[in-house]
């Protein structure tokens, strides 16, 4: 087999499919699964401020309850601590234990203090990174988006201060200039970004008129947009470069090693497909390093990424502009 190993956040990893965080990386049982399938690394289930500050709450509700029903009874259970971001923390103490590829935490707080302090906890747990989930849902008119990422600035400054391990952080694409955010949080010292976070969004059922969830899985065709960034991004910062959203195939995969990417964060198609997936797409890859004469995946990593291209449109809007330019070529009948 050819050498599929690779680097990312300064950790060396035997194939560079990393499980991305999701309900698939909160079980050991099915993360050491994974782990046989041929995965890299796992980034455990995200620890959410807005699910300990509820779990929080209705704790201290059904606490105190009933703590003043008679005058004499000032409680009546005994003062307990919440247990909800422990349990979350136990559990990737032991999942890091369990394994021997890299496990790295993921985290997403609301408020600026929160996350330094949350920070220091997961890497307590002996975790060999942390993923940072930044993006922001505004629902104020009055905020900017100048203020939105100065916020996020601050933040990435006091957790690179108050802890050791690398640092990545899992961005939206909805920045005015994303290649201008990531340049200024890779100067901080961001040891890798990963494009990008798939948000959920809200969805409605018109028959009982309410709002719905729904699981929504990616497709191929989403991976484009962290193809481009990628593409743009390699070796033009010091930060390692992660796939993230619609590596459904290996021939995704392979397209993003060839922009530059250093891994492939894969969730849907382990989904949908089960953790053998990991081990079919590593197959395909390495079929089809053979077939092009690739010993390891250091030898075509960006290969096709902006600075090694000749065409320096291909990466821009000019190439969208030549395409319709020529669009003859290819018009639908339909609109004839």
């Amino acid at each position: 087999m050819a050498n599929l190993s690779t680097s990312y956040m300064g950790l060396s990893l035997k194939s560079p499919f990393v499980i991305g965080a999701s309900n698939l990386s909160d079980n050991v049982d099915r993360l050491k699964k994974l782990e046989d399938a041929g995965a890299g690394a796992v980034v455990y289930k995200t620890l959410f401020e807005e699910q300990i500050e509820l779990e929080s709450l209705e704790l201290d509700n059904d606490l105190e309850a009933y703590n003043e029903r008679h005058p004499e009874m000032v409680r009546i259970f005994p003062e307990l601590h919440h247990a909800g971001p422990r349990g979350h923390l136990h559990k990737l103490k032991k999942a890091k234990s369990a394994l021997s590829i890299p496990v790295i935490g993921s985290l997403n707080c609301i408020t600026p203090s929160t996350w330094g302090d949350w920070a220091i906890r997961m890497q307590d747990t002996g975790i060999d990174g942390l993923e940072l989930n930044f993006y922001s849902s505004p629902s104020k008119f009055e905020v900017t988006g100048a203020e939105i990422i100065n916020t996020q600035l601050e933040v990435l400054r006091e957790v690179t201060s108050k802890v050791t391990i690398p640092i990545a952080v899992k961005l939206s694409p909805f920045y005015g200039n994303p290649l201008e955010v990531i340049s200024r949080m890779d100067k901080i010292g961001v040891k890798a970004f990963v494009l990008f976070n798939r948000m959920y969004q809200p969805d409605i059922d018109i028959d009982a008129e309410t709002m719905k969830q729904s699981y929504v899985f990616s497709r191929s065709d989403d991976s484009r947009l962290a193809l481009r960034y990628c593409g743009l991004l390699y070796s033009r910062i010091n930060a390692q470069l992660s796939a993230a959203t619609g590596i459904v195939t290996a021939e995704e995969a392979i397209k993003m090693l060839l922009s530059g990417a250093n891994t492939l964060q894969v969730v849907s198609a382990v989904y949908k497909n089960g953790p053998d997936y990991v081990k079919s797409m590593i197959s395909e890859v390495d079929a089809w390093m053979k077939m092009k004469g690739y010993e390891s995946i250091d030898e075509f990593r960006g290969k096709l990424s902006f600075v090694n291209l000749k065409d320096p449109f291909a990466y821009t809007r000019a190439q969208y502009i030549d395409i319709l330019m020529r669009s003859s070529e290819w018009i639908n009948p339909w609109f004839i």
